[in-house]
């Protein structure tokens, strides 16, 4: 932990991660208080998946957009007109007895109108701390995230299960409102100046290794989202059995991935990591008692953060500096869809088979995930440490 207290001892570090980690603290949240909002006011999973399908394609046309825009309107101007946008739409998806087209249209918008907070702090991270630091950077970043993957579910299976389903969706709105604003406000995002991309939209996805951080990004969101639905459905609407299962998968995947996470990225790095989430999964479909559930989902849960630590240094690493912004902005797409597909998908096989075929499914993509992490694994870079590598990418010393 040396290093990361010598990373935030640099300028404005620490108030930036923070910040952007409260502003999309929706993203781990939204989706799963959707589905229980929507599944409480129809009594239906199936049009609570309808509604997060259309959050789904709102956000897989917003991700690598409004960050591509970036160089032509401004960070802080686009930053801000889409934080008032998403968190209106958020606030009028909270509304109790609407139909189910009415949700869809809302969340549509909710999507459309998400803020690229994760693109514009990691494409200013580079000029806040030196070369050399970097790479530690990169990698507490991607650690810490799984916080937002994690936590938001556990906090929003307890309001939304215990308390009321739109007070969750309304809790949601006020990470992003309250973290978006603090965020802006930063000395570092108000006088950041974006670099002009150095090709034409979605250029990027030529990257082999982008485009394979977007595939694993998007089937282990898929796996974690239906494992909340699971989990959730497995222990009807009483709340806090639920919420602790959750809550020992954040602590599990938390602390294996700040162990992990300055770990340099090697070929098999991201097969062996998932193959633990593949084994805890496959032990969580063999029993639905509390215990049982607690051990094996916290099993699967050492290897999630430490995966997404992985795709995030593979895509820093795979585009020059200039295509940063856009760059995460494809995969945080790719994440976010599988959130919603995951809770989909899961959805309709509560209401079918049961509780126990969607841990099922959630195992049969944590294999597909890993299996193609295997397949892949000659094309996965580690994120640049040494200053040659970081100047031959592109990024230029902190001032």
């Amino acid at each position: 932990m040396t290093s990361y207290r010598d990373l935030f001892r640099a300028p404005g570090v620490l108030r930036v991660v923070v910040s952007q980690l409260v502003a999309r603290f929706p993203a781990g949240m939204l989706s799963l208080a959707a589905l229980i909002h929507v599944e409480r006011v129809h009594d239906s999973y199936t049009a609570a998946g309808l509604v997060l399908a259309a959050l789904a394609i709102g956000q897989a046309i917003a991700g690598p957009l409004s960050s591509r825009i970036f160089g032509r309107f401004g960070m802080h101007r686009v930053l801000l007109a889409t934080l008032v946008v998403s968190g209106v739409s958020i606030l009028a998806l909270a509304l109790p007895g609407l139909s189910v087209g009415a949700y869809a249209a809302i969340a549509l918008v909710c999507g459309l109108s998400t803020p690229p907070v994760q693109q514009a702090a990691r494409s200013i991270y580079p000029s806040l701390v030196n070369p050399g630091a970097r790479g530690a950077l990169f990698s507490f970043d991607a650690s810490l995230q799984e916080v937002i993957w994690i936590l938001g579910p556990v906090l929003t299976t307890f309001v939304s299960l215990s308390i009321n389903s739109s007070l969750g969706i309304v809790m949601a709105a006020v990470f992003l409102i309250g973290g978006g604003v603090w965020f802006i406000t930063t000395e570092q995002i108000s006088r950041a100046v974006a670099l002009p991309p150095t090709g034409r939209f979605g250029s990027v996805l030529v990257s082999p290794a982008l485009r394979l951080a977007a595939v694993i990004g998007f089937l282990i969101c898929a796996t974690i989202s239906m494992v909340e639905a699971s989990i959730v459905a497995t222990f009807g609407h009483g709340g806090a059995q639920a919420g602790i299962i959750l809550g020992i998968f954040c602590v599990g995947s938390l602390a294996a991935g700040l162990y992990l996470g300055r770990k340099r990225i090697g070929r098999w790095s991201t097969a062996r990591r998932m193959s633990i989430v593949c084994v805890g999964l496959a032990l969580a479909t063999l029993g639905t008692g509390f215990w049982w559930l607690t051990a094996t989902i916290f099993l699967a849960g050492l290897g999630v953060a430490p995966v997404i630590a992985a795709l995030t240094q593979m895509t820093s690493s795979g585009v020059p500096a200039a295509d940063v912004a856009e760059a995460f902005g494809w995969t945080t797409t790719a994440q976010l869809i599988g959130v919603a597909m995951g809770s989909a998908v899961a959805g309709a096989l509560i209401d079918g088979p049961g509780t126990q075929a969607a841990m099922a499914g959630a195992t049969a993509v944590a294999v597909i995930t890993c299996v193609v992490a295997l397949a892949a694994r000659r094309g996965q870079p580690g994120a640049p440490t040494t200053e040659e590598e970081l100047v031959a990418a592109g990024y230029t010393k902190a001032a």
